[in-house]
């Protein structure tokens, strides 16, 4: 079930009503069939998959907890890390790995045709992982304890506003908020119309539209010019950001309407003046997992720079191939890992560098001239995300760098120029919608009694937010959300 669908359109009001009418004691029951209907809508046969990762997490997070031998408690997070990774691995890296060794096999003389499983992709396993991997790890650190309920525990990997594309919660954030009693608040429900209002103008009206013009350079990388791929993929910056933003102010926005807070996931990434912030602004959540559960196991930076730098690599480079079973995943990591350990290896001498000349680079021209820099950075590395194939990776950056010919950007798009003016309108409402959703904002959250004008501004948000649905549905159709396919 998308959620910029009819069927979500429906069932989210259902389930908020019904959530806030009935005893407190049956809330999870509600939530856990409402959380599995919403996954069994893509396909019912993979509630099988996430069924066997919540019950083995569940069993073996008890026995963890239990057991005193210290061989024995890692013996049980390492089959469970198995179960959890081998599913994870197996349908969605299969053909991929298959394919790689292969493909090192015939460059080495062999002559092997290629293997293609039959394999269905199920949507959001990457995200429902790594949140059971998260307690599994956990639990076995001591950090929290094991969940004694399996209802609440089950309802904690499924939660459905957060089940496809995050944000990844930890358990100590989002169990104690499942079980915790509420009572129904107007600020709940304003808060929770605001997001879904940001978060349906970022994806029906923002994301959605400009994809038109970047599906349709990237169609065919051969038949356009550098300029229309370097425009196109600074659009596709922007498409991802609103398209995956978009998603996260969804589900908080749903969240919100059951009294449950999720946590941030984005932080204006597009305003970033250097690689290393951009990546703490951007999918917040995954950027701390691979944090708290890959860099800081591996030593982090306490073990000197050489390690440091090893260690950023394979985290940017694991980061980089869970987005996707393609090489260009894998290469988009590891350019911005380099970055991120370059500008490591520069931030001392530049900072001196800087106090000798009275220079800031948190002010004036030189942050905006970082935040240039930055973003045209961006723009070439969201060739590597966007493109199907390394050979259309190498074909963008030749073009792009020898000025070769081919069709623009309006001619192949069928672009008029109200078309881009509406692109440029559409990209100003990025301005206005992190104020939007401020925890301080004044829109439907003031600290005084609610009003007539409160309730006003209430329904024209909800009219809003199927006005944007409408307009993507009659317009290009419903399109799934970008983050669905990692």
């Amino acid at each position: 079930m998308n959620f910029n669908s009819l069927e979500f359109i429906v069932f989210l009001p259902i389930v908020v009503c019904l959530y806030w009418l009935i005893p407190t004691r049956f809330r999870w029951v509600l939530l856990l069939i409402a959380s599995y209907y919403f996954y069994m809508c893509w396909n019912v046969l993979l509630v099988f998959l996430i069924l066997t990762t919540t019950v083995t997490a569940y069993l073996f997070g008890l026995l963890m907890e239990r057991e005193q031998n210290r061989m024995k408690k890692r013996g049980y997070l390492f089959f469970t890390l198995g179960v959890c990774l081998g599913l994870l691995v197996y349908f969605k890296y299969a053909n991929f790995l298959l394919s790689s060794c292969i493909s090192v096999l015939n460059f080495f003389g062999c002559s092997l045709s290629q293997i293609t499983l039959d394999l269905l992709l199920p949507v959001g396993i990457s995200f429902y992982t790594f949140q059971t991997l998260s307690y599994v790890i956990d639990v076995y650190r001591g950090k929290v304890s094991a969940e004694k309920h399996f209802g609440y525990f089950a309802l904690f990997v499924s939660f459905f506003p957060q089940l496809v594309a995050g944000p990844i919660e930890r358990p100590q954030d989002l169990i104690p908020q499942l079980k915790a009693e509420k009572s129904f608040s107007f600020d709940c429900l304003s808060n929770g119309v605001k997001f879904l209002l940001s978060g349906f103008l970022r994806k029906c009206v923002i994301a959605d539209v400009i994809a038109l013009v970047v599906n349709g350079v990237y169609a065919d990388l051969s038949l356009v010019n550098g300029v229309s791929i370097f425009i196109a993929s600074f659009f596709f910056l922007i498409q991802m950001y609103n398209d995956f933003a978009g998603y996260s102010e969804i589900a908080l926005g749903s969240a919100h309407l059951l009294g449950i807070r999720l946590s941030k996931n984005f932080d204006c990434p597009l305003i970033s003046a250097s690689y290393t912030e951009f990546f703490r602004r951007w999918h917040i959540t995954l950027n701390q997992w691979f944090t708290d559960y890959v860099y800081i196991p591996l030593g982090g930076n306490r073990k000197g720079s050489v390690r440091k730098i090893v260690n950023t690599l394979v985290v940017f480079l694991l980061c980089g191939l869970w987005h996707g079973a393609n090489w260009t995943f894998v290469l988009w990591g590891g350019v911005a890992g380099a970055f991120v350990c370059a500008e490591g290896l520069l931030r001392k001498p530049v900072r001196t560098f800087c106090e000798k000349h009275r220079l800031s680079l948190r002010k004036g021209y030189l942050l905006w001239l970082r935040r240039a820099v930055i973003l045209f950075c961006f723009t070439l590395s969201a060739i590597l995300f966007r493109s199907q194939s390394i050979e259309d990776v190498v074909i963008a950056f030749l073009r792009i760098f020898t000025f070769s010919d081919g069709m623009s950007l309006f001619e192949l798009s069928k672009i008029t120029l109200q078309d881009g003016a509406f692109i440029l309108i559409v990209c100003a409402l990025m301005a206005f919608l992190p104020k939007l959703t401020a925890e301080k904002t004044s829109f439907l959250l003031r600290e005084r009694e609610k009003t007539a004008t409160d309730g006003a501004l209430l329904i024209v948000g909800i009219f809003l937010i199927v006005f944007c649905w409408l307009d993507v549905t009659s317009n290009v159709g419903i399109s799934a959300f970008q983050y669905f396919q990692f």
